[in-house]
């Protein structure tokens, strides 16, 4: 079939985005599914800092791709293997698909898959096959999703299922920046009820990760970020305290506020300096727990002794280290009976044909701007929305874009 789709021909063009026509909106044509497929009808769709990311070369990946990896939408075809879904269901998007067999998989690791991971990099699915095409030649899958597109063909196994009454656009963000946060505390960090959470960094990730730190029954929960825009909305999510990261005595408010530092703190930024700043307000017998991702060039160190003396604890989380069919359906009964309420993510509209502009938003504004170390945590996963039928794009990360 023809539909509508975002392209990435070549990565790390000029800024601003706009200008240099970075992401192309074009007709390409849509292959129907496989034995293991389904084809989904999408309805909405999220822009993070990982498609950023694809546009500005931080992370590489092969081109042309269509972009798009935090979606949901409703379930048009299934292939003949596939018997967990049918026409009509509504699904969320997993951006990192799992085979269900391997010994990361089998463990409950499944954002480790091996087949997953080497599908993801290659631009395929997990059929080994790609469905995208233009003019005869291939179009690379995003992370087996690419959902910046009417429709989008993905394995079963990158799909689940959701309660047809939760609102797709709500819905779209727990594909992502929900199992995100929220796995960063309950799964990688295993926040236990009474402790103390800090968050540096408020977006999508960051927020979620404190509403899942709430849901926790943590006793005390921070937030930091240089705008004062997150740290309002911040207070509005019950934390109990923010501070401006750009406060160059910072990291001893907030240990005086804290007794000696947090004993959970989660950088969900993307920046190494943003984990300088997550670790040093780190308490004794701490845990620091990153899940942004910055270029693959920069490096993270710390003082070895200091890690040894204070029995520090530093961990990695990709994808909320989340089994996501076992977790996704848990978050939304969580979000049901209103104790994770992420549809306080969701603001805003702007037209898919502005996507260029919308990147250089990311790039550019206070509200999640790339910048020096002053300006670090403005630049975390700046989360839009695709509403292809309505062609609008809705930003559910509590910016306000104009």
């Amino acid at each position: 079939m023809k539909m509508k789709a975002a392209v990435v021909y070549e990565q790390g063009q000029s800024k601003p985005y706009a200008k240099s026509n970075a992401v192309k909106v074009e007709m390409v044509d849509l292959e129907g599914p496989g034995d293991t497929d389904v084809l989904v009808k999408i309805e909405a769709g999220g822009v993070c800092h990982s498609d950023l990311s694809v546009v500005n070369g931080n992370r590489a990946r092969p081109v042309p791709i269509v972009l798009g990896h935090e979606g949901a939408g409703v379930v048009q075809e299934v292939g003949k293997h596939v018997k967990d879904l049918a026409p009509g269901d509504h699904v969320a998007f997993i951006f990192m698909p799992n085979c269900g067999e391997c010994i990361q998989c089998r463990s409950g690791r499944p954002s480790n898959c091996e087949q997953g991971n080497a599908a993801n990099a290659a631009g395929r699915l997990l059929s080994g096959k790609r469905h995208l095409s233009i003019n005869g030649t291939e179009l690379n899958h995003y992370a087996g999703v690419s959902c910046f597109a009417e429709y989008a063909v993905s394995d079963h196994r990158s799909l689940v299922k959701l309660p047809k009454e939760i609102p797709l656009e709500v819905a779209a963000v727990f594909s992502c920046a929900v199992i995100t946060g929220v796995g960063a505390v309950v799964n990688t960090a295993k926040v236990p009820l009474g402790a103390s959470v800090g968050v540096v960094g408020l977006g999508a990730v960051g927020f979620s990760a404190m509403l899942g730190a709430k849901a926790a029954g943590a006793r005390q929960i921070i937030g930091i970020d240089p705008s004062q825009y997150k740290r309002d909305m911040a207070r509005q999510m019950d934390a109990d305290l923010v501070f401006d990261s750009n406060d160059p005595d910072i990291v001893e408010k907030v240990k005086d506020a804290t007794g000696g530092g947090l004993e959970y703190v989660f950088e969900a930024v993307g920046e190494v300096e943003a984990m300088e700043l997550a670790y040093a307000v780190t308490g004794r017998g701490g845990t620091t727990t990153s899940s942004g991702l910055s270029h693959p060039s920069k490096n993270f160190s710390v003082s070895h002794v200091q890690l040894v003396s204070e029995e520090r604890t530093i961990k990695g989380s990709f994808l909320g280290s989340c089994v996501p069919k076992r977790d996704i359906p848990n978050y939304i009964e969580l979000f049901q009976a209103g104790k994770l309420p992420v549809d306080q993510l969701v603001k805003g509209t702007i037209n898919i044909e502005d996507i260029n502009d919308a990147f250089d938003v990311c790039v550019a504004r206070d509200i999640c701007g790339h910048g020096n170390a002053s300006q670090l945590v403005r630049c975390l996963l700046c989360v839009l929305g695709i509403d292809i039928n309505g062609d609008n794009l809705f930003s559910t990360f509590g910016d306000k874009l104009f």
